[in-house]
């Protein structure tokens, strides 16, 4: 029992969490704190994020962050230094920031030509090129210690096709493509110890989604209805059942694991509708 409890253990890794003041994001750097992580957590808003530090932090852990930007290269070195120059080294990476805008959805009176190109690229490279900044940065410390667990966020939107959010489906799917090359990469020149894998969390309600998904008296809308009636579990996720996968994903317990895109979704992704 030891030995098992060793391999998932991530206690005193060092676990950088972008978009750490996000709902996913938040839910980690929770879970990750009370395994025993040292947990940094970065984001736009230095505010919100202070908050969430106040409010995680206790006398028997350690969680700090940073105001960063991942879109921000200059930035992310300046933070990937002071991280290294306290730490030592950076052991797992959570690819955490992203999301969706409005100009970027195809609304219900619309179709795919009046799509929005400057809110298309917006989302696209938040999503997108807010993981490969990143890894790029934070990554090349990892590589030059010979280890480390990155991971990234994917989507039921990257593996079928979900009407309206176009943007964020075309950005999510070249996250999957990024984990599956980069795993290869990374191992092909830097040796199995680094690796990438991705999550792919089901439909959650949050706040950016809740009034596409649900009515203003708590019911289901038409497209809520078509989500559960396609997930097999027939309820919506929750933020904290992502935390066990990632912790597996970050721990030595998945140490033969890389370039897998692991869905949590209450079985949407397996289900065809018959």
């Amino acid at each position: 029992m030891e030995y098992i409890s060793s391999l998932f253990s991530i206690k005193d890794k060092v676990v950088i969490i972008t978009g750490g003041g996000g709902i996913i994001g938040g839910a980690l750097a929770k879970g990750f704190l009370s395994a025993g992580a040292k947990v940094i957590i970065l984001g736009r808003t230095e505010a919100h994020l202070k908050q969430m530090v106040d409010a995680l932090k206790t006398t028997e852990n350690e969680i700090t962050c940073f105001q960063c930007d991942v879109l921000d290269q200059e930035r992310l070195i300046q933070v990937n230094n002071e991280i290294v120059g306290r730490y030592s080294r950076i052991d797992v990476l959570i690819n955490a920031a992203g999301g969706n805008m409005p100009g970027a959805t195809i609304g219900v009176d619309q179709n795919i030509f009046d799509l929005d190109m400057d809110a298309f690229k917006k989302v696209t490279d938040l999503n997108l090129n807010g993981t490969v900044l990143p890894t790029l940065v934070f990554g090349k410390s990892m590589a030059e210690n010979g280890k480390g667990s990155i991971i990234n966020i994917s989507s039921m939107a990257s593996i079928r096709a979900i009407t309206r959010v176009v943007g964020y489906s075309a950005a999510k799917a070249a996250i999957d493509n990024f984990t599956r090359w980069m795993a290869v990469e990374l191992a092909g020149k830097f040796g199995s110890g680094l690796r990438m894998n991705a999550i792919a969390p089901g439909f959650l309600l949050t706040s950016q989604n809740r009034r596409l998904l649900t009515n203003e008296d708590g019911s289901l809308t038409e497209r809520g209805k078509s989500i559960i009636n396609l997930t097999p579990f027939k309820r919506f996720g929750e933020p904290e059942e992502m935390v066990g996968p990632v912790i597996w994903l970050a721990s030595d317990a998945s140490a033969f694991v890389t370039g897998a895109i692991v869905p949590i979704d209450g079985g949407f992704s397996s289900f065809s509708g018959v």
